[in-house]
């Protein structure tokens, strides 16, 4: 970027919001975490960021990453009192360029970029470059988005993939269904791969065990499970790696995703050696006939801290690369014209 420009970035969420200023040779600095409850609307959380960090006056550019839809200038998070249009924030903040993405489009952007020390592999497989990469997240929800090479840069191709229907492929599976069938009109993946899944799971096996759908926190089974302390808290979290498997393998099948497949959110960070010894893989390989299409893909987990940070990053660089190209091709196809 041009000396004078100065890049920010944001993740924003629905309890904190990250803000760091790129420098020049493109790491984050500055990162400051805000507690979005604590503050009125995005632009004062902005605005007190530009400020402590000396940048009013500056041609600032900024990508922002936010949980909710951004594909109209009308902005409304879900799970927070803020709303405001992007062109108006623009404005008000006088800002040179500002690109708002969503933030799991951000964390599919911060793949590419990751080195070694930001991911750990599960099982075998070698990434291919510039083959597509596919990003699924356990968290609060389950996200999902895909990554293709498109030229010299990368293309999000963003959706719900963790509303599609749970395929359970064993008995335990199919009375797990049959125990939230009960509950819900139908059954997504997300009502098994989520915090809320985790707790689902314990009280589905709970239930087909003793016949009483017990209720644990998703937080007090995983760390009953990684202690041993609770045999139904382990086999819940070694069911959840099966799904978990199954699903990252469906992902591989419908791309072809030989860049990858990639586990973020916050939640498998969390036991990184029980995913790996438990039937993640095997499962994510079991495809019947097309296993051997699955068996050569490698898996990981994304143990990056800010990798909604990273990928808008990533997002803005391009970004910014791409528009400068094409008001490069314009300038060059005008003068030439007669």
């Amino acid at each position: 970027m041009p000396q004078s420009e100065i890049n920010i970035i944001a993740d924003i969420g629905g309890t904190n919001m990250r803000v760091a200023q790129i420098d020049a040779q493109g790491g984050m600095t500055n990162i400051t975490i805000y507690a979005c409850a604590e503050h009125e609307s995005l632009a004062v959380v902005l605005t007190d960021f530009i400020t402590r960090q000396h940048l009013v006056g500056k041609k600032i550019n900024a990508c922002l990453a936010i949980a909710c839809p951004v594909d109209k200038d009308l902005i409304v998070m879900t799970n927070l009192p803020w709303q405001f249009s992007q062109s108006q924030l623009k404005s008000q903040l006088q800002l040179n360029e500002l690109v708002l993405i969503n933030d799991f489009t951000a964390i599919a952007h911060s793949i590419p970029y990751l080195d070694a020390d930001q991911k750990v592999q599960i099982g075998v497989g070698d990434v291919i470059a510039n083959k597509p990469i596919s990003i699924c997240g356990a968290g609060t929800g389950l996200g999902v988005a895909n990554l293709i090479s498109v030229d010299s840069g990368w293309h999000s191709l963003s959706g719900e993939g963790g509303h599609v229907d749970f395929a359970p492929v064993d008995e335990q599976e199919i009375a797990i269904l049959q125990f939230l069938s009960k509950k819900y009109a139908r059954v997504s993946s997300e009502q098994l791969l989520s915090g809320l899944g985790i707790e689902q799971i314990y009280q589905a096996l709970s239930f087909s065990k003793n016949g009483e759908a017990t209720m644990l926190p998703a937080k007090e089974i995983a760390e009953k499970a990684l202690s041993g302390s609770c045999s139904l808290c382990v086999e819940t979290l070694a069911q959840f790696c099966r799904i978990l498997g199954s699903f990252a393998g469906n992902l591989a099948l419908t791309l072809g995703s030989y860049g990858g497949v990639y586990i973020a959110g916050g939640i498998v960070p969390r036991f990184i050696e029980f995913l790996a010894s438990s039937d993640f893989r095997k499962r994510f390989e079991a495809k019947g006939r097309l296993s051997s299409f699955n068996q050569p893909i490698p898996t990981f987990v994304v143990t990056e801290e800010q990798p909604g940070l990273l990928g808008a990053s990533a997002y803005l660089d391009q970004y910014l690369s791409e528009k400068s190209k094409a008001n490069y091709t314009n300038q060059t196809t005008n003068t030439t014209r007669y």
